[in-house]
């Protein structure tokens, strides 16, 4: 359980503080299949705390859910635009083919998780956090993104255009194959991270530190791509081979 989502057993003046599963047994919100009617006379109250259910293709679109969390529930193909979710947290969830289009999702955090061929199209994804999550094939066309954290993530072929991580840490993250055309990488440190077949056009890298990113199999528009960018001599080697060229 991540520390977001821990409680201390007890509390000021020695009260004693609920505990998860305490959350779920005073909600009921726990090991059921669940849709917009079971949910939506709840969006007046209180937060809640929602674990092991089941909401697989439910139309959930427009409902205020903010600062809910939700852990180990069944999201796939389920309907989330226009949803208010701002600091929510998923834990574990299933979310395949889930529609966030459009959805606030400022301060929300991801923990862990499967959201691949997700779409977050125009979602508001300020100060959001994935940690640990895969999300490969998703698309955030037109997200509005703003210190957005991703860290040990899968966004193999994910479709990121115009995406910016201008100061960003990037660490254990796979951008294989993904679309990060005209995206803003400038003063960005990568660690352990991968570009391999990334679709760059366009995209700025002034200042980043991209010796913990593997290049291979990028296709160079123009060499000056990286221009002010810090590369290793092998990476340097990797880059101009994929012009043609042959370093000894």
């Amino acid at each position: 359980m991540p520390t977001w989502l821990r409680r201390n057993s007890v509390g000021s003046g020695g009260r004693p503080l609920l505990l998860m599963e305490d959350l779920f047994s005073a909600s009921g919100l726990v090991n059921r299949t669940l849709s917009r009617a079971d949910l939506e006379p709840l969006c007046t109250g209180s937060p809640q705390v929602v674990g092991d259910c089941d909401l697989e293709e439910a139309d959930l679109s427009g409902l205020d859910l903010s600062r809910w969390s939700f852990e180990r529930c069944n999201f796939r193909r389920s309907n989330l635009s226009g949803s208010r979710l701002d600091g929510t947290v998923w834990q574990s969830c299933r979310g395949t083919f889930a529609d966030f289009s459009g959805a606030n999702l400022s301060e929300a955090a991801f923990a862990g998780g499967d959201y691949n061929n997700c779409s977050m199209r125009r979602a508001i994804l300020t100060s959001t956090r994935f940690v640990g999550s895969k999300l490969t094939g998703a698309d955030f066309t037109e997200a509005r993104a703003m210190h957005i954290h991703f860290e040990e993530v899968l966004l193999v072929s994910a479709k990121l255009p115009g995406f910016s991580f201008r100061k960003e840490t990037l660490r254990r993250i796979d951008f294989s194959g993904a679309d990060l055309r005209k995206s803003d990488f400038r003063m960005t440190v990568f660690e352990e991270c991968s570009l391999r077949e990334a679709m760059v056009a366009g995209s700025r890298f002034d200042g980043s530190d991209m010796r913990g990113a593997d290049l291979g199999g990028l296709r160079l528009v123009d060499v000056g791509l990286f221009r002010g960018a810090t590369i290793s001599r092998d990476q340097a080697g990797q880059l101009l081979g994929e012009l043609g060229l042959n370093v000894r």
